[in-house]
């Protein structure tokens, strides 16, 4: 399902076969720049295709320029570019693999292209996403945007690109982190979150706005939020406001959907609402409170909450909130509800041990290592 924009620039994707073929397009149609960054790219058919596009778009004397995560995409032969490299274009791994520093980790995903428009969301470049999420491929979403943001989101990308090799740690551990909060316009910010020092601009953002939403609906592929997060939402379910979730029925990451399942007995307690997606895997980014929309690449978890880089974009517009609504609206259509007494009866003890090691291991074990990998990189 493709929602166009109301009187604004910007146009939401609900599929990767849509969000793919606009991609492409946006990149056939560069004549300046193009700017692609994500987690994970995968050598397989749709590689291949935005690889075959990114090479003609520098046959035309478009300057291309790829950052790719080196954990996330691990699996890519080294010789995948060699093509776009030959005919002049630029590509980098973010952080090479080390023992010392593999848990910090770029887990951005952003196009832009001429600086005139821009790609946001969930959505890698593998054909596991390739489908209308319902059928086949994964479930996700993306956003295309105009205006002032695809600047911005060039010039993130540039510190970026240019810190890719993960050098000249002494300068950057000195710095308040990459954490920024870029105010566009009264309706628009951009928010840049990193290791390092200084408060995390997205978990700021959140609190600051779940304290007085009555209205939250919430899409998340990983779910594990901090404490004043889920205090935050609790509260909203117990002043009689509505608190919706929905959270994967199947997932690529089984320990994340185990460690966020812990939560569930508290949630369903306090009156929240949890739905699970069942006909694919749920992969999608996405915050609805009132008429604020969060979108972008951070799930609500420790890692991108403190660990990865991470973009969102805050848009405090009631048009974008209510196509989000019933892009919400859409997916809870293929859910399942979990009830208080389902979710009881389902918690065996085998489960229940499962369920707390895997929140052990990603909220003290995991950002543990992280920041201590983080401290003490070599300068």
């Amino acid at each position: 399902m493709l929602v166009e924009p109301v009187a604004a620039d910007w146009t939401w994707f609900c599929s990767g076969r849509e969000v793919f073929a606009a991609m492409l397009a946006s990149i056939e149609a560069a004549r300046e720049s193009v700017c692609l960054e994500t987690y994970i790219y995968a050598g397989d058919s749709l590689g291949e295709r935005f690889r075959e596009a990114l090479v003609r778009a520098r046959q035309r004397g478009v300057r291309v320029r790829v950052l790719i995560d080196a954990f996330g995409s691990i699996s890519l032969p080294g010789t995948f570019w060699d093509p776009l490299r030959a005919a002049g274009g630029e590509v980098r791994r973010f952080n090479p693999l080390a023992l010392d520093r593999w848990g910090i980790r770029n887990h951005r995903k952003l196009l832009v292209c001429d600086e005139r428009v821009a790609f946001v969301g969930g959505f890698n470049i593998t054909a596991e996403y390739d489908g209308d999420g319902v059928t086949s491929g994964w479930c996700d979403l993306g956003l295309k945007v105009g205006g002032q943001l695809p600047g911005q989101l060039a010039a993130s990308f540039e510190q970026m690109f240019a810190r890719a090799d993960f050098q000249h740690k002494r300068f950057i551990r000195l710095r308040r982190s990459t954490a920024q909060k870029l105010v566009l316009t009264p309706h628009e910010q951009l928010l840049l979150s990193g290791p390092g020092r200084g408060r995390n601009p997205i978990k700021r953002a959140l609190h600051r706005d779940l304290t007085r939403a009555t209205k939250v609906q919430i899409m998340a592929a990983y779910f594990l939020p901090t404490w004043r997060i889920r205090w935050h939402l609790t509260r909203i379910a117990r002043r009689g406001g509505t608190m919706q979730l929905i959270l994967p029925g199947k997932s690529d990451v089984l320990i994340s959907q185990l460690a966020g399942q812990s939560l569930y007995r508290r949630f369903l307690k306090a009156g929240v609402q949890i739905h699970e997606y069942q006909p694919q895997i749920l992969h999608a980014k996405l915050i609805i409170a009132d008429d604020i929309v969060y979108v972008g690449s951070a799930n609500l978890d420790p890692r991108s909450l403190d660990i990865n880089y991470e973009l969102m974009i805050r848009f405090e517009h009631p048009a974008m909130a209510t196509q989000a609504r019933a892009i919400f609206a859409g997916s809870l259509a293929h859910c399942r509800r979990i009830t208080p007494e389902e979710w009881q009866q389902s918690r065996t003890l085998w489960r229940r041990f499962k369920q707390r090691w895997a929140y052990w291991l990603l909220v003290r074990i995991d950002p543990y290592l992280a920041r201590r990998q983080w401290r003490t990189l070599p300068d």
